[in-house]
């Protein structure tokens, strides 16, 4: 009998699961044809590409690279247009051959700039992913990817302004340098080429500017040392700073280690071998004011982003704020106040208080012998020049000039009584009585300020302190009314600047533009100020500084040498000396001092004042003095020396006394009582202080 399955209607179930294989079939002659379809398209287009790239390869080829880079002159004017310093164009240079070369520093340079150089073809790929990942995973540029020839490419024809266009040109230069020259030709002309600092281009400049050598006689530790330095010559010059440039001799030693080129013991005896610098060849001589230089160029590079070799070479003109005759002043008093024989140094910042503007700068009182700059250490105590902030704080919580404390020698508790600290006076001079605020602040009494600390809370003075810029670091502790915390001339000058200033800070400035050599402007300073305390409370801080320079105030003994308003607070520790104070037209801070911790004596402590005077004067030689302005939100008037209350007619002593509106004594002396007197009368007190002030002004113009 016949089989019949075949001829037996399907059922749906049936039916559906072949309309599914058909429906999987037809997709897959479709994905087939769309496959090919795409695969003609993208060989056509990987064609394409290819006839590109051979068509651009041709014709780069033919193309001349463009003239080298033209060194320019760059300059740094001052305030009146004349020219600080003039940044020579090419600076040192001496071509020499691959083959007197050390193969030392070929091989350094070549381990921390370019590993794979004989690999590429003038960009690394697979350089460029590395250092892609890398930062991907720290979330940071931590590594570039330029290639030794897109660096030589870049210095020889573009700038150095970070840019897509740039980075374009730099990588069609760079494989326009591949063809044309081989390997060792363009590895020549690299390390000919490249800026070591200082004024130093090529490795033959390098070697004899650091080592007194040929680049042929560098050894190991010597050729580490040179190759790290052009990654940044401001940051990695041992002239600049030895811990920096000993780190990256450390880096250059490892990479050369992972490339095989030396061992690990070899790497370890050159970083510990000692390596004998050639004294730096100053070139001051070419300008003036070299401290100040220094710091502009700094502030363009580090703070502004321009790019060093620009600066060096690229025509740039940099306007600063620096005034001619002020430096003049401040390297005359610095000169004039320590004796030609002593070690110790000193520093001398001074700035407008008006605009922040820096006039005048004094980082040492020798840039050929030392280049390190003093007005921006980190490491002095300020001591009693501090005591203002403390003051400030005191008089912006209640506190008037004449409240009192007690000056004997005392036990402090803090920290919920767990510690004590016990001051001590100059000499251990005390009053054993009790004395206020403006006789605190002319005698310079520490325990004064230690109970005034207490009371407003040394948290709220570090408060204080940051609101007039003062970013060192700070603990909440009585001891900071004494100035134990390090502060910079630079920051104390500022500070200073902004009391002068009626409680406005401004941001200190030294650069106004910078302009390349087309005349457009790379950089413009924009004003930036703040208002860091009432004008009200920084005038009465004002009135009570220039007590320091009466009779009685620690400064007294220069206060003839100054002709002209001026308040200030002077401060000793065992090894630093300052007297930081203004007058309505600038505001400067000296130090004296030595630079390794050694003590001073207090003949040597006495030479911060007059060099404060002395370059006050001179400095404003041309100015007529100028009283403080007083603003709204103040009131003068007589108190009592002994009582801090207003003076009868009968007190024998009747002192003019400034308050914040509002806090002056309201009640009368009844010490001196006598039958019959009467109370002075207010608007006669205002005349005598006004005409006191007359005749003050009268000796201060006429000398």
């Amino acid at each position: 009998m016949a089989d019949q399955s075949n001829n037996r209607p399907q059922t749906a179930e049936e039916r559906e699961k072949q309309k599914k294989r058909l429906l999987r079939a037809e997709r897959r002659v479709i994905r087939r044809a769309r496959l090919r379809v795409w695969a003609a398209v993208f060989a056509f287009l990987l064609l394409l590409a290819a006839g590109g790239l051979i068509a651009g390869w041709i014709w780069l080829s033919t193309q001349s690279l463009p003239a080298a880079f033209i060194s320019q002159t760059s300059y740094i004017y001052d305030s009146r247009g004349g020219v600080i310093d003039t940044l020579h164009a090419g600076g040192y240079r001496h071509s020499v051959e691959l083959s007197e070369i050390s193969p030392y520093l070929v091989q350094a340079t070549l381990a921390i700039e370019d590993r794979r150089f004989f690999e590429h073809h003038g960009i690394d790929l697979r350089g460029l992913a590395r250092a892609a990942l890398v930062n991907l995973r720290s979330l940071s540029a931590k590594q570039g990817a330029s290639t030794l020839t897109q660096q030589l490419a870049r210095n020889l024809w573009l700038s150095h302004e970070r840019t897509w266009s740039r980075k374009l040109q730099e990588a069609v230069y760079a494989a326009q340098l591949e063809m044309k020259y081989d390997k060792t030709e363009i590895l020549t002309m690299y390390l000919n080429q490249i800026y070591y600092g200082h004024g130093a281009y090529g490795v033959e400049a390098a070697a004899e500017r650091y080592f007194g050598k040929h680049a042929s006689e560098l050894s190991l530790a010597e050729s580490a040392m040179l190759a790290g330095v052009p990654k940044g010559p401001r940051y990695y010059s041992p002239y600049r700073d030895m811990k920096n440039a000993k780190d990256r001799q450390r880096l250059v030693l490892n990479a050369m280690v992972e490339q095989g080129v030396i061992t690990r013991e070899e790497a370890d005896a050159a970083f510990r071998e000692p390596l004998n610098f050639r004294p730096l060849e100053s070139d001051a001589d070419d300008g003036y004011a070299p401290y100040f230089r220094d710091y502009v160029r700094m502030v363009a590079v580090e703070q502004l982003g321009i790019d060093e070799r620009l600066i060096a070479e690229g025509g740039v003109r940099i306007y600063t704020t620096l005034d001619p005759d002020i430096q003049t002043a401040a390297e005359e008093a610095v000169k004039n106040g320590i004796p030609a024989g002593s070690e110790q140094q000193a520093a001398l910042i001074a700035i407008d208080p008006r605009n922040g503007h820096i006039k005048a700068m004094v980082g040492g009182r020798d840039y050929n012998t030392n280049q390190y700059n003093r007005v921006f250490a980190t490491t002095r105590q300020p001591g009693s020049s501090f005591k203002p902030f403390v003051y400030l704080t005191a008089l912006e919580n209640g506190m008037t000039p004449v409240t009192r404390f007690r000056s004997e020698p005392t036990v402090f508790t803090y920290d919920e009584g767990r510690k004590t600290y016990e001051p001590r006076n100059h000499n251990d001079h005390y009053v054993m009585d009790e004395i206020d605020m403006r006789t605190a602040i002319a005698s310079s009494d520490n325990i004064y300020a230690v109970h005034t600390i207490m009371a407003v809370g040394p948290e709220n003075v570090v408060a204080t302190a940051r609101r007039f810029g003062i970013d060192s670091p700070m603990q909440p502790v009585p001891s900071l009314a004494l100035g134990t915390f390090p502060v910079s001339p630079f920051e104390m000058a500022s500070a200073f600047g902004a009391l002068a200033a009626g409680g406005v800070r401004h941001e200190p400035v030294a650069i106004l533009r910078i302009e390349d050599r087309s005349g457009r402007v790379l950089y413009e300073a924009k004003p930036s100020a703040v208002q860091a305390a009432s004008p009200a409370h920084a005038y009465v801080m004002t009135r009570l500084l220039e007590s320091v320079f009466e009779p009685g105030g620690t400064a007294h003994r220069v206060s003839a040498a100054i002709k002209r308003p001026v308040a200030g607070k002077t401060g000793t520790t065992p090894y630093d000396a300052w007297l930081v104070g203004y007058t309505p037209e600038l505001s400067a801070a000296v130090w004296v001092g030595y630079d390794k911790a050694r003590t001073i004596t207090q003949a040597e402590a006495h030479r911060a004042a007059p060099i404060f005077a002395d370059f006050i004067e001179r400095a404003l030689a041309g100015v007529p003095p100028k009283m403080f302005p007083m603003p709204d939100g103040v009131v003068t008037v007589y108190i009592d020396p002994e009582t801090g209350k207003l003076a009868g007619e009968t007190c024998p002593q009747r002192r003019p006394e400034t308050f914040i509106a509002g806090t002056e004594p309201v009640e009368y002396c009844d010490a001196h009582d006598a039958a019959g007197e009467e109370e002075p009368d207010s608007a006669r007190a205002d005349q005598e202080i006004r005409r006191s002030w007359w005749e003050d002004l009268k000796r201060w113009w006429l000398g």
